[in-house]
């Protein structure tokens, strides 16, 4: 019997860094060991520990339970410590996740923003006025409506 597939976690603001990396550490044949958190794992920190959100509020926004969202929190912590005490690098990438709005990313000046009024096309980015943009969510599993 196969198990349950995996509901889409539903993310409000994707990260503006990508990850992070240890200073000064001493590094294993050249290379930097790294920790992937996922983007639900990193919304699970961001609303809990970030906003102060309750674990059912939080599992509100992410459109899942909250004994969900509370592996998913404890999961981003172990990531989290687990990257301080052996000076790993974070990663955050990846998940089953959407957006609940559509996330464009400028290639010119690296901004990253949100069409709110889903009416108007994008053309240009509104930081410098560039029209090389891309959606931010390209690869990631959308939500079946």
């Amino acid at each position: 019997m196969s198990p349950r597939p995996i509901r889409l976690r539903k993310i409000s603001n994707p990260p503006v860094i990508s990850g992070f990396r240890p200073y000064g550490g001493k590094k294993t044949n050249g290379k930097t060991d790294a920790v992937f958190l996922h983007l639900e794992e990193y919304e699970a920190i961001r609303l809990c520990d970030y906003k102060l959100l309750n674990h059912q509020q939080a599992s509100l926004i992410m459109n899942v339970s909250r004994p969900t969202l509370t592996r998913i929190y404890s999961r981003a912590r172990l990531k989290i410590a687990e990257s301080f005490v052996l000076g790993k690098q974070i990663i955050i990438e990846g998940g089953k996740i959407y957006f609940d709005s559509e996330w464009f990313s400028c290639k010119k000046c690296g901004s990253i923003f949100n069409n709110p009024e889903k009416q108007l096309e994008i053309k240009e980015c509104p930081l410098c006025r560039s029209s090389y943009i891309v959606s931010y969510d390209e690869g990631f599993d959308k939500p079946e409506e």
